[in-house]
């Protein structure tokens, strides 16, 4: 009997073990593992509050402040912490739609009902005033500080670029980012993203009953301050790109400007553009689509995306290959007889004579050019076409032309120049020569590149044979100096001499050729027209150069989509920047009310 109570003790010793270890496992798992439990009752007596620092101002060259920020305030709530209330009388301090508010409500329940999430954004100083007035009425709610972007001019939207709140893929893929965060979006925003957002921190807040801040967590000590992002020192010239701007205005293409010897952009247009100021706060939920739907395409950068034939820009690259090969040199003269003929296949040309290079540039002549691109690709020291071509090819890239620059503008495409492979495709090996593919002699064919790539190889000629990669950031707070890539020189390979009958002929364009328009008061300018061929319309006006012809300050690339022969449009308006920005002011008044008010738009359906 005795064993047998003995037994029973132990079993029920056993169950009440057993039972004890079960409570123990499940507070541990409730209070250690499981974090939701801990977070519910947190959340009863702190706030966490994400501290989010201001980000970097921008600025331009000569320190004209071009972005900055301004006090925003955003709503955010925990959900599981929000008892049954008045949402009409939230929704008429906020002044939004019923709709709108259950739609961010249930997205936030979805992300995390334990953790705080933003349910209207960017909510105005006079809406806030008076919901703080009333927030007591709102449990489980708080407001959030924040820094709202504004930019200082209507202008230069396609530089700077934007800031919006985060994507669903970028949070995925970027911890730093969580919902109700905000990014930048194209331009200098997006591509210095990580510099001028700083870096956030947090505060830990003791609140009561009605979730009402009673002071901050042990004074603080457990809070992280948020760091401030850092300033940018653009390379942009406001004054001469909002000119640009205005030149542009009722016109479709793009303008830019660099600095030859730094390859620092001192302007860069896209028309039509927008008012970058369009994109911030709660509007942009509006104006985002409206510019989207806009047939003329104002947030398509086309100055670094669009591609163009370069016409007859194209020809003084094409004389500086032939002079490094030996092909031609400085006094080499071609017939030409209204144009070039292989077969019945004619590249027409308006002139007619025996002209020398310097000449050639000068008159734009297309026989000339025609014969000197015959001659490189049948050189037979490459044996064959293909190889021929691949080597001049090499040296058309060499200029920067159908690659990436690699530039810190994002988006930034690569324009278009095939391999052998494409005609050797298309053709067929052996089957092609210098003659089928003689269109590209004259910047016309299978080539097509960004007005990005033009003004930088107008820059190569300015230097006599190099180009610095083209970039728009001068200067970073507290940095030394910007990335090394856009310190270093990137040679073509064509020696200096070749560069002097060149740029002799693009002197002559601009002195007594079709780039008289490009003029400028005491200042020689080097330009070469073009006419890039449009199949869907009007040609497009197309106009390179640079200024003073010795120790240039400005290369320049203006297209004008539909405006005809370059000597139209586009090289009025480089001469009008040029003038703009080495002299500061304007002495052809005719000259610029004429761009100022030239409508190439048709109107909008």
């Amino acid at each position: 009997m005795k064993q047998y109570n003995s037994h029973k003790i132990y079993n029920i010793s056993a169950i009440f073990i057993v039972i004890g270890l079960i409570y123990i496992c499940k507070l541990f798992y409730i209070q250690v593992i499981d974090t939701k439990y801990k977070m519910s009752a947190d959340n009863n007596v702190f706030r966490h509050v994400i501290d989010y620092p201001a980000r970097g101002l921008v600025f331009d060259r000569n320190e004209k402040l071009l972005v900055y920020n301004e006090s925003s305030y955003d709503l955010v709530a925990i959900p599981n912490k929000v008892p049954p209330f008045d949402t009409t009388d939230l929704c008429n301090i906020l002044g939004i739609s019923l709709e709108t508010f259950r739609a961010e409500f249930k997205k936030a329940i979805s992300y995390a009902p334990y953790k705080e999430s933003v349910i209207h954004k960017q909510i105005t100083k006079q809406r806030y005033s008076y919901l703080q007035e009333k927030m007591y009425k709102f449990v489980g709610f708080s407001v959030q500080e924040r820094s709202a972007r504004r930019y200082e001019y209507n202008a230069a939207a396609h530089v700077l670029g934007y800031v919006r709140e985060a994507g669903k893929d970028l949070i995925e893929k970027n911890s730093y980012y969580k919902p109700g965060d905000y990014v930048g979006i194209a331009g200098i925003e997006q591509s210095y993203e990580e510099v001028l957002r700083g870096k956030k921190g947090q505060k830990i807040y003791v609140v009561d009953v009605k979730n009402r801040i009673q002071g901050s967590y042990m004074n603080g000590s457990f809070d992280t301050a948020a760091i401030v992002g850092k300033n940018i020192m653009s390379t942009l010239d406001i004054d001469l790109q909002m000119y640009g701007e205005k030149l542009m205005q009722n016109k479709i293409g793009s303008i830019v400007a660099i600095e030859p010897s730094t390859g620092e952009i001192l302007a860069l247009i896209s028309s039509p553009g927008y008012d970058p100021n369009l994109l911030v706060g709660s509007d942009i939920s509006i104006n985002y689509p409206a510019l989207l739907a806009d047939k003329y395409k104002p947030m398509y950068n086309r100055a670094i995306m669009a591609y163009y034939p370069p016409g007859s820009t194209f020809k003084p690259i094409n004389a500086l290959i032939g002079l490094q090969e030996g092909i031609i040199s400085a006094n080499t003269a071609f017939p030409c007889n209204g144009g070039f003929s292989i077969g019945s296949h004619v590249v027409k040309c308006h002139h007619a004579g025996s002209l020398d290079l310097t000449t050639a540039i000068q008159h734009s002549c297309n026989a000339y050019f025609c014969y000197e691109f015959s001659k490189l690709i049948s050189d037979k020291k490459y044996h064959r076409a293909d190889s021929a071509y691949s080597n001049w090819r090499r040296r058309v890239q060499a200029f920067g032309l159908g690659i990436k620059l690699n530039s810190d503008l994002p988006q930034e495409k690569q324009g278009i120049i095939y391999s052998k492979d494409y005609y050797n495709k298309f053709y067929g090996e052996g089957r092609w020569s210098a003659f089928t593919i003689i269109s590209l002699s004259i910047g016309q064919g299978e080539l097509s590149f960004t007005p990005l790539q033009i003004c930088n190889a107008c820059a190569t000629i300015a230097n006599r044979g190099y180009y610095v990669i083209p970039h728009i950031v001068k200067k970073i707070e507290g940095q030394q100096q910007i990335d090394s890539r856009f310190i270093e020189h990137q040679e073509t390979g064509i020696e200096q001499k070749y560069f002097a009958p060149v740029i002799q002929g693009m002197r002559e364009v601009c002195e007594l050729g079709t780039g008289r328009a490009a003029q400028v008061p005491g200042v020689i300018v080097c330009g070469k027209t073009g006419t890039a061929q449009n199949p869907h319309g009007k040609d497009h006006s197309i106009f390179e150069a640079f200024a003073p012809m010795d120790n240039p300050k400005i290369a320049i690339a203006v297209y004008v989509e539909n405006g005809g022969f370059g000597s139209q449009y586009a090289a009025p308006i480089a001469g009008l920047m040029i003038e703009k920005y080495l002299n500061d002011t304007i002495s052809r008044k005719d000259v610029e009310a004429r761009m100022f008010n030239a409508n190439l738009l048709t109107p909008q359906n």
